[in-house]
């Protein structure tokens, strides 16, 4: 038996799973894509009662391939790598609800696509913020699959994850599954989803309700089972069931010490939620009193533990290194402490978002084109490292557009909303039909070629 804990964490850690497991829950209210599963698999395949779909339209980027190792799960033996080495990223596109809470889950699995025998290493963004770097090396060493989890906020009906190359890329980026899940507005409610998300690590999975996953923790110290049954809808973060189903604790008058998370967090605030129920059969008796400290420093002090169930938390904790919880229990009890259940999770900032006009007429102009760079999906300027090809902003408005000798064709749309747009190079392309009426009223812009075109007037075209 085990305590069960959820560690959500740094972006350098990995969520973990055997590469022939699969987790087991109903499907929750979002999108479950099986990367690289191609458009003969529409029907899409089943793991253990979970439904995956295939990506095909959701991305426009990237080449498929099936992996020759047998009896991997079916998420698992495809994947869809991205081979172009001129592109700055390649996004996924997913339709979401704007203001809606989202778990999104990515999940990546080697299997020597690429006829190598090392996974390549880049990193991967949502919403225009760079989330971290992927490096599943050593899961892959050990024969384990690698996934991530992020908790964050849909600003408009579409939500953006990406891969892009970075430094220490040598292959191609890819990805082998892709969940975005709808959650409750009551899950992590405190925090300030407008300017951060929640990153997330933990090493296994039982069933819950959003498809989170826990991991098991275990030390020196007493297993006990509860003798009673909580409600997890009464706390607001919505706890699996199960997880009030062992609890760690230690003999009358001493004090609970656990050293978890076991691995080093880095500097930084933290979300963090302690979960605590009496095991004993419910009877006037059946309660307890303790401190809790964290790094010697008190996080509630006489905290009454029921048989119905506890959980005490606080919006923003500083966290370095290794990490102690210490329980202390009051003087005259005659039981000691009790610990069932922990949540850690790391602020992360996300980094801005381009202006919705700017985005809006992007992707328009991304339609009217043919054969538009393969990196013209996700945020068209953020990271700043990985805009879009040909595209430079000022924080978040979009200033210049250089594409010239760039194989394009197709009809130039109208950029009305694009006001903060200063240059213009369309240059050496095969675009036809009229030049757009709004590039001689744009405010900023004061330079224009679209020179060795198929336009009809295309010199007849001025800048303000």
């Amino acid at each position: 038996m085990s305590l069960l804990l959820k560690i959500i964490l740094p972006i350098c850690c990995l969520l973990t799973f055997p590469s022939l497991f699969a987790q087991s829950q109903t499907n929750p209210t979002g999108y479950l894509l099986d990367c690289g599963a191609g458009e003969s698999s529409s029907a899409g395949v089943t793991v253990s009662g979970l439904r995956y779909v295939t990506d095909e339209g959701f991305t426009s980027a990237g080449n498929i391939t099936k992996l020759k190792q047998n009896d991997l799960v079916p998420i698992l033996s495809t994947l869809r790598y991205f081979p172009d080495t001129s592109a700055r990223k390649f996004c996924y596109s997913i339709p979401v609800i704007k203001g809606g809470k989202y778990l999104v889950k990515t999940t990546y699995y080697y299997g020597g696509f690429d006829g190598g025998d090392k996974p390549p290493v880049f990193d991967q963004i949502v919403e225009g913020t760079k989330w971290g770097v992927v490096d599943t090396s050593e899961d892959y060493a050990n024969g384990l699959s690698s996934f991530y989890e992020i908790v964050v906020l849909a600003k408009a009906n579409r939500l953006s994850v990406c891969v892009a190359r970075n430094g220490e890329t040598k292959s191609s980026p890819f990805m082998s599954a892709l969940e975005v899940e709808n959650l409750d507005d009551s899950l992590y409610n405190a925090t300030d989803f407008a300017n951060n998300a929640l990153s997330t690590v933990a090493r296994c999975c039982f069933d819950d309700k959003f498809n989170r996953i826990w991991q098991p923790f275990k030390d020196l110290n007493p297993v006990v089972i509860s003798h009673h049954k909580v409600n997890p809808l009464e706390f607001w973060n919505v706890p699996p069931e199960k997880a009030f189903k062992n609890a760690i604790t230690t003999s009358r008058g001493k004090r609970l010490q656990i050293q978890w998370p076991q691995i080093s967090v880095s500097t930084g605030d933290y979300y963090i939620a302690l979960y605590f129920q009496d095991n004993r059969t419910p009877s006037p008796y059946s309660w307890r009193v303790f401190d809790v400290l964290i790094n010697g420093n008190k996080f509630y002090a006489n905290l009454n533990v029921t048989t119905k169930g506890v959980t005490v938390y606080s919006t923003q904790w500083p966290l370095s290194g290794q990490t102690e919880i210490v329980l202390i229990p009051s003087n005259d009890m005659p039981v000691g402490p009790v610990i069932n259940a922990a949540e850690v999770l790391q602020i992360l900032p996300l980094g801005g978002k381009t202006l919705s006009k700017d985005v809006v007429a992007m992707l328009d102009l991304g339609r009217q084109f043919n054969n538009p760079p393969s990196d013209w999906s996700g945020d068209p300027c953020l990271p700043k490292e990985n805009s879009w090809t040909g595209v430079t902003s000022n924080l978040t408005a979009l200033n210049h557009i250089w594409l010239g000798g760039n194989k394009l064709s197709g009809t130039i749309p109208e950029m009305w909303s694009l006001k903060d747009l200063r240059s213009l190079h369309l240059e050496n392309n095969q675009f036809e039909g009229p030049v757009p009426k709004s590039l001689s009223q744009l405010p900023h812009l004061s330079e224009i070629f679209l020179n060795n075109n198929k336009l009809d007037g295309q010199n007849s075209v001025t800048a303000q």
